[in-house]
C-alpha cells in the first residue's frame, strides 16, 4: 500500500467513524429498523454534500461493522462503560452524543483488536472535538483508556 492510499484509507475509517457516531445517535433517538438506517446513510450521507459540506468517502464495511457491532452489542458494551463511571453516573445520565461516542469507541476496544489502543482513543478524541468542548474530551479521553485496560490489559 501507497503512502496516499494509506491515507486515503485512514481518512475513510475517520469518516467512517463519525457517521457511526451519527448513525448511532439516530438509532437512539428515533429507533428506525438497522437495515433501512444504513441504507439511508449509504445512499444518503456516506460521501455525500449536505447543505454544501461536502463530506469525505468513508469506509463502508468499517462504518457498518461499528454500527452493527454497537447494535447487537450495547448491553454488553453498557457494562464495560458503566463499570468505570464515576459512582452514581450511569449511562443514562450521559449527554446522548457522548453516549455514542463512548459506545463506538468502546466497540472497538472489544472486538477489532486489529486496531490499537492509541489509535482508537486518538480517533474518538477526534469525533469528540466536533461535538465538545476539552473538558468533554478529557472525560472521552479517560474513560476509553480505562475500558482499553479493562478489555485489552494495556
Amino acid at each position: 500500500m501507497t503512502r496516499a492510499n494509506g491515507s486515503a484509507r485512514l481518512t475513510a475509517r475517520s469518516a467512517a467513524r463519525l457517521a457511526a457516531v451519527q448513525a448511532l445517535y439516530q438509532l437512539e433517538m428515533e429507533e428506525p429498523p438497522l437495515a433501512a438506517l444504513l441504507d439511508e446513510f449509504h445512499m444518503h450521507r456516506l460521501g455525500a454534500e449536505i447543505e454544501d459540506d461536502q463530506y469525505h468517502d468513508a469506509d463502508v464495511a468499517f462504518f457498518d461493522d461499528v454500527v452493527r457491532g454497537v447494535a447487537s452489542r450495547r448491553d454488553e458494551i453498557d457494562g464495560v462503560l458503566t463499570r468505570r463511571l464515576a459512582d452514581g453516573w450511569s449511562v443514562a445520565r450521559l449527554d446522548r452524543t457522548m453516549l455514542q461516542i463512548l459506545r463506538a469507541g468502546a466497540y472497538e476496544l472489544i472486538a477489532r483488536a486489529d486496531i490499537g489502543v492509541g489509535t482508537v482513543i486518538g480517533e474518538y478524541l477526534d469525533v469528540a472535538h466536533a461535538f465538545f468542548d476539552a473538558r468533554e474530551t478529557k472525560f472521552v479521553n479517560g474513560l476509553l483508556d480505562a475500558v482499553a485496560k479493562d478489555v485489552r490489559g494495556a
